[in-house]
């Protein structure tokens, strides 16, 4: 497994959080966002990463999922109650709800996806992302792509963890054109103010598509959703249209792989290892090196990447290829600051 580096010292570290030996009496438990467990995305890659625990460890996976916000509390008080060495709650707006739980059960074991407390919570250990890094290397490929000169995105939630993705899409836009002399636009954020387009959900594929259809009557041909699976409504309109007309950005998982009926509309994905963290933190928690802290992916460790452009990649010129892999090694080398 890749390593992570550390942003939060831990504090503690605690025996009575730790499985026996015997690998096939360890149990892993897993809430789920609202998207559900089959999203093709966001909940699904973690997912994933209790499953290759199975594989790979020899574990018990088991999972609620759940279908408001409303059932967050509840979903993880009846893991609390149901023989989990560890519980991993899946996405920031179950923060709170962790953080409860964590409080009233001190010996329990947790782990949460895009979340991280400050100050340490003691035996939660928080999974977050450097998406920015490979956002700022989509956007930068999808300038040099677009033949409108115009990107678009949205989110569904404007929370950190889907504004990151907006952020560096947004910037490696503007960092292609300052390097080339371009004057690409990106419609539906703005990282100054703040302020874009959000569908306020994470789950109605026709919000998808109309927002989509919206930011492609703009004059957009490269649209980056950042919504799970709101994001499928907008592969279907791209899949009408035709991806000579609008291709798109997935997130989270290489969709290209995931949502194979519109594998041809996506020029890359926005990789999120979720299921890499995941694993390692189970892996933690059966080997007794669990503690309470933050795990961060990036680009240097692999944590997050930009997927391969698969049957587009006759649409990224050499040169274009040449720039982008100057990029990412600035970006890992820290000559290039994603955040500016």
């Amino acid at each position: 497994m890749f390593s992570f580096r550390k942003t939060l010292a831990p504090t503690f570290l605690a025996a009575a959080l730790i499985a026996g030996s015997d690998a096939s009496a360890f149990t892993a438990c897993q809430v789920t966002d609202t998207g559900g467990i089959d999203d093709n995305s966001f909940n699904q890659t973690a997912w994933q990463g209790v499953l290759d625990a199975q594989e790979s460890l020899g574990v018990e996976g088991r999972f609620l999922e759940s279908q408001a916000e409303t059932d967050y509390v509840a979903n993880i008080n009846s893991l609390v109650n149901g023989d989990c060495d560890i519980i991993i709650t899946v996405g920031f707006l179950l923060g709170d709800a962790t953080k409860e739980a964590a409080a009233a059960n001190p010996d329990q074991a947790f782990s949460i996806v895009d979340y991280a407390y400050d100050p340490v919570i003691p035996n939660i250990l928080g999974q977050v992302y450097a998406t920015d890094e490979a956002a700022f290397l989509a956007g930068y490929v999808a300038a040099g792509v677009t033949k409108t000169g115009v990107l678009g995105t949205f989110g569904g939630i404007n929370i950190p963890p889907v504004t990151i993705f907006m952020d560096g899409f947004y910037r490696g836009a503007m960092y292609y054109n300052a390097q080339n002399g371009t004057e690409v636009t990106v419609l539906g954020w703005n990282p100054e103010t703040r302020e874009g387009l959000f569908t306020n959900n994470f789950n109605s594929l026709d919000d998808g598509r109309a927002f989509a259809q919206n930011l492609y009557d703009e004059g957009a041909d490269i649209v980056m959703p950042v919504a799970g699976p709101v994001g499928l409504g907008s592969a279907s309109l791209a899949n009408e249209l035709g991806a000579d007309k609008l291709m798109l950005v997935g997130v989270d998982a290489d969709l290209y792989l995931t949502d194979p009926n519109n594998s041809h509309v996506y020029l890359t994905s926005v990789t999120k290892r979720m299921d890499a963290t995941v694993s390692e933190v189970i892996a933690r928690a059966m080997n007794g090196s669990f503690e309470g802290g933050v795990l961060v992916g990036t680009l240097d460790n692999g944590g997050v990447d930009l997927a391969p452009f698969h049957d587009m990649a006759e649409r990224v010129p050499a040169e274009l290829s040449t720039k982008l892999a100057a990029v990412r090694a600035g970006i890992i080398d820290g000559s290039i600051n994603v955040g500016e």
